[in-house]
């Protein structure tokens, strides 16, 4: 059977490709290396070789055998004898980089029989070579196809927003790390996830830019409606002298919420205020404990967390009920306040208790912090 083979150029001023037909009667002359043992090369020197250890010839290979040779890129073709592979006795196949090693000078078929068994063990050799590595990407690629799935499955799920996705590429983070998508590069329902999540993405800007207008609007509207409330406050129960400051603009805005909020707890001005005395209170209930007359607390050294009350004496109960039926639109919580040091927070700190009456009044909330009986 006929065969067309190409005949590249060896330099630059070589002759064009040109394409020459191959015919069965055709042969390649190739080099053979090998090497021969000591009783190789004396059986070499019996027979009027040259007994040297490393040989090389030149063998006729018909164009029939092609696949035994092997050419390199400068276009020297030899048999392929090395690197020469054997199968060890657990099926594996390994390499030797050197030449096979021959008792006796072999004929012709010798080194084409090797030659064969070499080509055939080399494709199995590298099989074996890449199967892990085989395993691996089909791990890997059922990974990203489980991930993909769970993804376009669950509606709730986004990419990263950094780096920011595109139709085409997208980041997720999983348990290992970010995990990146592409479609140039995956496949499958891997594949799909990028244009996805750069829709959610999408719809999520959307969304949240809809929430901020809308936010800013109801934002707008309470103040306009809260800044009517305090001209009309202004206008109606200001003194003179607060009105001129407000025409000035050099009226504060804080000494209007705190006339706005006596106003909101008028029925409440003979119930005794929380007092805000935690840092004499704490410096004293220190020194106290200490013994260190000299103990001084900084305000800014003043640590206060405060907390719902879970539990109430009998006393503190009545002051909640008696704000509730004074107020009955209010909402009245008892609130725990821990006073503590925050240069020696191993000391004992001071626990004080108020009531913190809430009431909604029109655009404003107002709160007021009243005493309860200590424990």
């Amino acid at each position: 059977m006929d065969m067309a083979v190409h005949s590249m150029p060896r330099s630059p001023g070589a002759a064009p490709d040109v394409v020459r037909s191959v015919t069965a009667g055709q042969a390649l002359t190739v080099s053979a290396v090998y090497q021969l043992s000591e009783a190789g090369r004396k059986a070499s020197l019996l027979t009027g070789g040259d007994g040297r250890a490393l040989q090389q010839l030149s063998v006729q290979v018909p164009a029939t055998r092609l696949h035994l040779v092997a050419v390199d890129r400068d276009g020297v073709a030899r048999l392929r004898l090395q690197p020469r592979f054997e199968r060890t006795d657990d099926e594996r196949v390994v390499r030797h980089d050197a030449p096979p090693t021959y008792d006796a000078p072999p004929t012709l078929e010798d080194l084409f029989r090797d030659a064969a068994r070499n080509h055939e063990l080399e494709r199995v050799h590298q099989r074996q070579r890449t199967a892990p590595q085989d395993r691996r990407r089909e791990a890997e690629q059922e990974r990203r196809t489980h991930l993909a799935t769970e993804f376009l499955a669950d509606a709730s799920q986004r990419a990263m927003v950094h780096p920011r996705p595109t139709t085409t590429r997208c980041f997720l983070g999983t348990p290992a790390g970010r995990l990146m998508f592409d479609t140039k590069t995956d496949v499958g329902t891997a594949r799909e996830l990028p244009a996805e999540a750069y829709r959610r993405f999408q719809a999520d800007v959307r969304a949240r830019k809809t929430r901020n207008l809308t936010r800013r609007a109801e934002q707008a509207t309470l103040h306009d409606a809260r800044k009517r409330v305090i001209d009309e406050w202004i206008a109606l129960a200001a003194s003179e002298e607060q009105q001129a400051r407000h025409a000035a603009g050099l009226l504060p805005i804080d000494e209007v919420i705190e006339a706005l909020t006596d106003d909101a707890f008028a029925a409440l001005k003979d119930q005794p205020r929380y007092a805000l005395d935690g840092l004499a209170r704490l410096q004293a209930h220190l020194r106290a404990a200490t013994g260190r007359v000299d103990l001084v607390v900084a305000p800014t050294e003043l640590h206060i967390t405060g907390a719902p009350a879970a539990s109430a004496t009998g006393a503190q109960w009545a002051v909640l009920r008696h704000l509730q039926t004074v107020l009955p639109d209010a909402t009245v919580t008892l609130r725990e306040h821990r006073l503590s040091w925050r240069r020696e927070p191993a000391l004992p700190a001071v626990t004080v208790r108020g009531a913190l009456v809430s009431r909604s009044l029109g655009p404003f909330v107002f709160r007021r912090e009243f005493a309860v009986p200590e424990r």
